[in-house]
């Protein structure tokens, strides 16, 4: 068996696709999901990749969600942040509801994950810990103050992270994709993508979820052990940071 590595949010979209390549790449995977279990399911019998259903923004929950993975494949050694939701609006208009859900799940969803399989790490002087951020967080986005926050703050937890754990073997990273033809994205109608958003795009098109998977593969591999604290920017040219 390969190393145990752990996805958020990993039965649909980009965090399907990173479940998908580390499986391809020898890892052994466990995709966390918070509430459609039927693509669960369905996930499951596809992939045969096991998934596990926790609430990101619960620390007791990411507890008992990391020790039911441990016990049944073994202690963590890949950790891959990908869980998020956006519930937009003007700050103007934005409820607290709105603010805080983006908050909890988005990034007090990270310190909740990493906090939990961190001292094993440790312990074991090894391990690689990736949060997929955004664009968002680097550039900032209209009727997005909350999210654009989350997303900045798990650049900023990267670093930080980073400095604390390098002489552990533990290499921590961010990547901050631009627009992915997810579900989420191609549910936007033609004529909104094709006048509003293709034309930011330097290279003319929507990403795919398996580039954003190909990056988390580079990050995790164990040759890539020189690489700490980094951002990686994914988005077609559009956002040079």
């Amino acid at each position: 068996m390969g190393r145990v590595a752990l996805v958020t949010g990993g039965t649909r979209g980009i965090g399907a696709a990173v479940c998908r390549a580390l499986k391809a790449a020898g890892y052994t995977v466990a995709a966390n999901y918070a509430g459609n279990d039927a693509a669960a399911a369905d996930f499951t019998a596809e992939t045969g990749i096991p998934a596990f259903k926790w609430d990101v923004s619960d620390f007791e929950a990411c507890k008992a969600g990391i020790a039911e993975v441990t016990a049944k494949l073994g202690p963590v050694e890949v950790l891959v942040n990908n869980a998020g939701i956006t519930r937009d609006g003007m700050l103007h208009k934005m409820s607290p509801d709105q603010w805080y859900a983006v908050i909890n799940t988005n990034l007090n969803s990270v310190f909740n994950m990493c906090r939990n399989v961190i001292e094993s790490m440790r312990e074991r002087s090894f391990g690689r810990i990736v949060t997929i951020s955004s664009i968002n967080g680097q550039k900032g986005q209209l009727g997005q103050t909350n999210y654009s926050a989350a997303k900045a703050g798990e650049i900023g937890f990267t670093k930080a992270l980073a400095q604390e754990n390098a002489n552990k073997g533990i290499t921590v990273n961010a990547i901050c994709p631009g627009y992915i033809g997810t579900e989420m994205v191609r549910a936007v109608p033609q004529e909104v993508l094709e006048k509003r958003i293709l034309p930011q795009i330097p290279v003319g098109r929507l990403g795919e979820p398996e580039e954003i998977a190909r990056c988390v593969a580079f990050l995790v591999a164990d040759e890539a052990g020189f690489i700490t604290g980094s951002t990686l920017t994914a988005n077609g040219g559009q956002y040079l940071a």
